[in-house]
């Protein structure tokens, strides 16, 4: 087995079949076709059926495909570690985040591995919940992933470090104004409002249906797979919103009316990666993000 064919294999996985995958790796397409069936040929086992044009994944190959994907990962912490020897961290790190997480504190994040380390490079992949983002770095899809979730996330070989409590905000379309209300809002004053809201897997929509049963008359007046149609849909007065903290600022900048609540809605943030070795690139990203999280924690008293 040599890592050149694990490497045509998840690209095929990766990219639906055998010609997207030729594309990408820029080889032609009967090398790669070759080298899949030299593997399989060592393993003695049948990845892929082919059906028709399309090559469909054996049980063995769903087996091998997130081992394989590991093996890849390691391959290239070692060559990672080689390098930075001399040159400090360098190479890609791939990132799982929710999208509030993407804002704070991924972005955060590559601004100061871009001033630290310029060598690493940050590439994040959208999760629409905490268990996608549990996934992709379970499967090696990812090598970390950040996300909220009101209890620590787990899954083989991984580890999660606490690093925040995210809160929950109203945000409300330009010029909203309710009555009597301050800074912070009480559940009971939502009643009757109209809401644009996430799908049924995420922390806010979990929110907003404890809302929904507790406070009563809440209306769904949009639902939208794509989180980053939530503010959009707000400002264009469609209707209000539960978001995290991480959106606060944009929100502002806006024109939006963002509200806390009274008392807090929170949730805990997580930092999730692989137990063992790691890339200099992720161990970078890791002690970053751990380093900033320690920074903004509230001291004693």
């Amino acid at each position: 087995m040599e890592r050149r064919q694990l490497e045509y294999f998840v690209a095929i996985v990766e990219h639906g079949g055998f010609t997207a995958a030729a594309r990408a790796l820029h080889v032609a397409q009967p090398s790669l076709s070759r080298a899949v069936g030299n593997l399989e040929r060592d393993l003695g086992v049948t990845l892929f059926h082919r059906v028709g044009r399309r090559a469909v994944l054996s049980t063995a190959g769903e087996a091998l495909a997130e081992r394989a994907r590991l093996v890849l990962r390691d391959f290239q912490a070692l060559r990672a570690a080689a390098r930075a020897l001399g040159e400090g961290p360098v190479g890609r790190v791939d990132v799982a985040a929710t999208s509030s997480s993407g804002l704070e504190p991924v972005v955060g994040v590559v601004a100061e591995l871009r001033e630290r380390h310029p060598g690493v490079t940050v590439s994040v992949s959208s999760a629409g919940s905490a268990a996608e983002v549990v996934t992709m770095v379970a499967q090696g899809r990812c090598e970390a992933g950040v996300c909220g979730s009101p209890v620590r996330p787990t899954g083989p070989g991984l580890t999660a470090h606490y690093l925040r409590d995210e809160e929950f905000l109203l945000v409300l379309p330009p010029g909203t104004v309710l009555d009597g209300a301050g800074p912070a809002v009480r559940p009971g004053e939502l009643r009757g409002m109209r809401f644009v809201t996430t799908g049924p897997t995420t922390a806010v929509r979990a929110l907003f249906d404890r809302f929904s049963a507790t406070v009563g008359d809440l209306a769904v007046a949009a639902e939208v797979a794509d989180r980053s149609m939530v503010l959009p849909m707000v400002l264009e007065g469609i209707g209000a919103a539960l978001m995290p903290d991480g959106w606060a600022d944009l929100a502002r900048r806006a024109g939006a009316a963002v509200h806390s609540f009274a008392p807090p809605e929170r949730i805990a943030q997580w930092l999730v990666h692989r137990e063992g070795q790691v890339t200099p690139a992720t161990r970078a990203f890791l002690d970053t993000t751990l380093a900033r999280a320690a920074d903004r924690a509230p001291g004693p008293g």
